[in-house]
């Protein structure tokens, strides 16, 4: 059960039920402790009531608004897509232009002969056809299956957290 003295402030700021409210009044009436308590919470609750508070000076208002601000425009920087995929994403596009540039530059006939006028070189392309058969093919498709299914169980993972939470 709670004590007296907060029995008393509920009774006296309204914050207790009707049932409540009753009893308290009737133990003020006939219990000289809650009496003598009663007396002192209301002594005490009107000489708060007569304190004037001073307003805050504007610089300290000024500077909690400055403080709340900062808080809120650092929150979307949290939120923000980490460097390290940005690197990685460049990375394998910088990896991809060096291999096509060395593979074009490697299967360039360098060894025709100048003439009058100016020809393109030659570009093969590697044959292609073999590597969308066997065993590369298998490790592509088993690559792909593995990340979807990783991928999957994130997204799935995520929207139980948020049903739960709501």
């Amino acid at each position: 059960m709670r004590n007296i003295e907060e029995q008393l402030w509920n009774y006296l700021d309204g914050t207790c039920t009707p049932q409540e409210r009753e009893v308290m009044e009737h133990l003020i009436a006939t219990d000289e402790t809650y009496q003598q308590k009663y007396e002192e919470i209301k002594a005490f609750n009107l000489e708060l009531q007569d304190i004037e508070l001073d307003a805050p000076p504007m610089a300290f208002t000024f500077n909690v608004m400055e403080a709340i601000r900062t808080e809120e425009a650092a929150k979307p920087l949290k939120a923000s897509i980490d460097n390290r995929i940005i690197k990685g994403i460049a990375a394998f596009f910088i990896v991809s232009i060096v291999a096509i540039l060395v593979v074009a530059l490697a299967s360039t006939n360098w060894s025709a002969g100048v003439e009058n006028s100016f020809k393109v070189p030659e570009i093969r392309l590697p044959e292609f056809k073999n590597y969308f058969s066997g065993p590369v093919f298998k490790g592509f498709l088993f690559f792909d299956a593995v990340g979807l299914l990783y991928f999957l169980d994130s997204y799935l993972r995520k929207r139980k957290v948020q049903q739960q939470a709501h």
